[in-house]
């Protein structure tokens, strides 16, 4: 059978590519930069969030932070010592990061799809509560009744009783002993589950800045931070695991990472 040719799929999300002329700029910013600071720092930057990174850039007023391709930016800085822009400064491409000089920090956030899940996270059955059992019962406050339409169009098998949402038959949780697992640990989440963890308000995903290596204008050297190598080998084990784990949950979460550092990409 013919396909229709009505049904075409249009990605909202979709975002517009970097052209030629700021591509070049941000090498030449780079460039001019080197010889005017001291040290230059690489770092890592697990589960990107723009608020968190502004709040960075704040703080870090007096120093140039650029966003950019591994590739760009090590070309800019030199890949090897014939092409580099300073003595040493070639040998920091080996850690296929971005650039910056900061203390590292730390931010708990809700995950976002293609994350992995840290934790298993099941929601109790009978009356169910605004975190999601993450908290006893007596501390916690039923959710809200508007919301378990939302439940049940995000695959949560919830019903109304006497105004009160419930998982189950009734509100002792009879009729569906294990409850409802929302997320497993170690399985890439989709957009699905992470609506119903932040609905939940259960947080999953840690904006973390950790340092790599940095390069001395001094001495001309490039000095590798304590943990630097298990860092890399953890950030590169997750990139696999969540490629392993289905091309739609991946693409998903670079057209989400991808809205981010296209706003992110620019001189602090």
């Amino acid at each position: 059978m013919p396909k229709s040719k009505r049904a075409k799929v249009f990605h909202l999300t979709q975002v517009t590519k970097k052209t030629r002329e700021q591509k070049d700029k941000l090498f030449s910013n780079i460039r001019e930069s080197i010889p005017q600071y001291q040290h230059c720092f690489a770092f890592s930057i697990d589960n990107m969030r723009n608020n968190h990174l502004k709040e960075v850039r704040h703080e870090l007023s007096d120093c140039r932070i650029f966003f950019g391709k591994t590739k760009l930016t090590a070309r800019a800085l030199g890949t090897t010592p014939e092409d580099a822009q300073a003595d040493g400064i070639h040998l920091l491409t080996r850690y296929p990061r971005r650039l910056a000089y900061f203390d590292s920090l730390t931010h708990v956030d809700f995950a976002r799809a293609g994350t992995v899940a840290s934790r298993t996270v099941t929601v109790p059955p009978g009356l169910v509560y605004s975190t999601g059992g993450e908290v006893p019962a007596e501390h916690d406050v039923p959710v809200a009744h508007t919301l378990e339409p939302e439940l049940r169009r995000l695959g949560m098998p919830t019903r109304m009783l006497k105004g009160k949402v419930c998982l189950g038959g009734d509100e002792s949780g009879e009729g569906n002993v294990g409850g409802y697992t929302i997320c497993k640990e170690g399985e890439v989440l989709d957009s699905r589950q992470t609506r119903l963890l932040k609905l939940f308000s259960v947080c999953m995903s840690e904006f973390r800045v950790g340092l790599l290596a940095y390069w001395s204008a001094a001495s001309g050297e490039v000095t590798e931070l304590e943990g630097a190598k298990e860092r890399l080998a953890m950030l590169q084990s997750q990139q696999q695991q969540g490629k392993g784990s289905g091309k739609g949950k991946a693409k998903e979460a670079d057209d989400e990472m991808d809205e981010d550092e296209e706003d992110d990409e620019e001189e602090a």
